[in-house]
């Protein structure tokens, strides 16, 4: 299962429900990556991730990427055309950067791509 991960910061809301989801499939022996595109790159830096909230009081998004990781799920990020990313400035949970030929790649390759 692939789930792009499009929704950041301007739609807290929508945040969590990507790596839930990616839990609950990974809890059931499914291969999940999950991949940070668009305004959801934001997502893997350490002051977005532990400050960003899907509802007032609930858990920090981190915590979701964590559980996420921890039931075997994959968390990619694709690479943003002439932005310089240092790897030392991303989240721990994050695995790799990709590019969006990659993307393209795995959305052939994998049964099931997921968008939210």
């Amino acid at each position: 299962m692939l789930i792009l991960v499009a929704s950041g910061p301007s739609t807290p809301a929508r945040c969590a429900a990507p790596f839930h989801i990616a839990t609950l499939l990974a809890c059931m022996d499914a291969e999940v990556t999950l991949y940070l595109t668009g305004e959801a790159t934001q997502l893997a830096y350490p002051e977005v991730a532990a400050t960003l909230r899907a509802v007032d009081g609930g858990e920090p998004l981190l915590h979701f990427i964590r559980n996420a990781k921890a039931a075997g799920a994959r968390l990619l990020m694709c690479r943003q055309p002439g932005a310089q990313l240092e790897a030392s400035a991303l989240i721990a949970e994050l695995d790799d950067i990709s590019s969006g030929g990659e993307l393209a790649q795995m959305i052939l390759e994998y049964e099931r791509v997921l968008t939210l």
